[in-house]
Order: structure tokens, then C-alpha cells, then sequence
């Protein structure tokens, strides 16, 4: 007998993007691992008070680490890089430990 497999949509999903990325990912234990927060002191003095909020130099610093563990030499390539890689979405992992 053949069977026939049909969809029924719900209006809410429950997915964490947390649970698709494996416990011993290489990127999750380096955030464990290194504490990002001194990033923050050592770049202040090249922020004005004024102006437009910049992009977050922990992030800013990740993303050129990833470029540099990856050689990725390009900055398209680090962005769809980046982009495309789940287990380096910027809202599944800490940005800052402090």
C-alpha cells in the first residue's frame, strides 16, 4: 500500500538555532573559551562619542578571525562565508562574555 505523506502548516515553530549546531562545534568552544570582553576597553579610544553606533568590535573582531582560520582573503567571500554558516550566525552565540 502505498503511503502519502500530507503537510499541515502550523502557525508556530519552535527552532533554536543554538540546538542545530553540534556541542563540540570549533567556533562555539573558541567562544567559550576566550573571554572577548578585553576587546572592548582596548578599542574604546578609537570610538567618538557622537555619531551613528558602529558595528560591535567583538563581532567585527570574529568575522576577522574567521576570515584569518579560513583564508578568506576576500571580503565577499567572508561575507557569504559568514552568512552562510549557521554555526556563525551573530545570535547564536554569546557576542561578549564579560
Amino acid at each position: 500500500m502505498q503511503g502519502r505523506k500530507t503537510f499541515e502548516p502550523k502557525i508556530f515553530y519552535e527552532l533554536s538555532l543554538d540546538g542545530l549546531v553540534p556541542e563540540d562545534d570549533f567556533y562555539r568552544k573558541i567562544s567559550q573559551e576566550v573571554p572577548f570582553g578585553f576587546l572592548y576597553k582596548s578599542t574604546s579610544h578609537y570610538y567618538g562619542p557622537c555619531g551613528q553606533d558602529s558595528i560591535d568590535p567583538v563581532v567585527f573582531f570574529k568575522i576577522l578571525l574567521v576570515g584569518y582560520l579560513n583564508n578568506l582573503s576576500s571580503d565577499r567571500e567572508l561575507n557569504r562565508h559568514c552568512s552562510n554558516a549557521l554555526n556563525l550566525r551573530p545570535g547564536r552565540l554569546p557576542v561578549h562574555r564579560l
